[in-house]
């Protein structure tokens, strides 16, 4: 990718960031529609819930230092952390297959990518990310898991034939009640190293 192409994705990615300043504030919002009734990930649908910028630098350097093409997202929202992934693939020759439970989410960040240029990079499926990737069945070098936390374990296991040695499997919300069952599970299987980064809000699961 040219300096320009990578700097149109950059500032695409500078302008979402300014756009989701009052996230915690759309997130109270979110979360008060619970408090009679289970969240649902409806109540969230005008939040961002990105990655952080330096989670993303690092999602692109561990793409590019590794050689990474093949890359799952799990939870694409408006596309912040697809567009860390682009600039990544960009460079290997690779390809992204994201997954979006709500529509409206999704449309938004396929103009998102349109607009950063990188949309012939990136394939969105649309609905729970169960049915979009049931029938996955080519190698995976990067599985990103940021969407919701109870479908963490069952994704991985459906989508586990498809790693190798070579596969990183990178837990975003690490911390949360789910995410730390998650992988207590995987890592009593004795088939993964886990290594908490960002304070053990991410965990890098690489593979034996």
């Amino acid at each position: 990718m040219s300096t320009a192409s990578q700097n149109k994705v950059t500032q695409t990615i500078n302008e979402l960031y300014n756009d989701s300043r009052n996230d915690m504030f759309k997130m109270m919002k979110g979360a008060a529609k619970s408090i009679f009734r289970p969240m649902q990930p409806s109540d969230f649908e005008e939040a961002y819930l990105s990655i952080s910028s330096d989670q993303g630098e690092h999602l692109k350097q561990l793409i590019e230092k590794y050689h990474l093409k093949n890359i799952v997202e799990f939870g694409t929202s408006f596309g912040i952390s697809t567009l860390f992934l682009a600039q990544g693939v960009v460079e290997t020759g690779g390809h992204i297959i994201t997954t979006e439970l709500l529509e409206s989410k999704a449309k938004r960040a396929i103009e998102n990518f349109k607009k950063a240029d990188v949309n012939d990079l990136i394939e969105v499926r649309i609905g729970n990310a169960i049915e979009t990737l049931k029938d996955h069945d080519q190698p995976i070098d990067l599985l990103l898991l940021d969407g919701w936390k109870d479908l963490y374990l069952p994704l991985f296991k459906m989508l586990e034939p498809n790693f190798h040695a070579g596969t990183f499997i990178y837990v975003d919300n690490a911390n949360m009640s789910d995410s730390r069952a998650f992988l207590k599970t995987i890592a009593a299987s004795g088939k993964y190293n886990l290594a908490p980064m960002f304070g053990g809000s991410v965990v890098l699961v690489t593979v034996n």
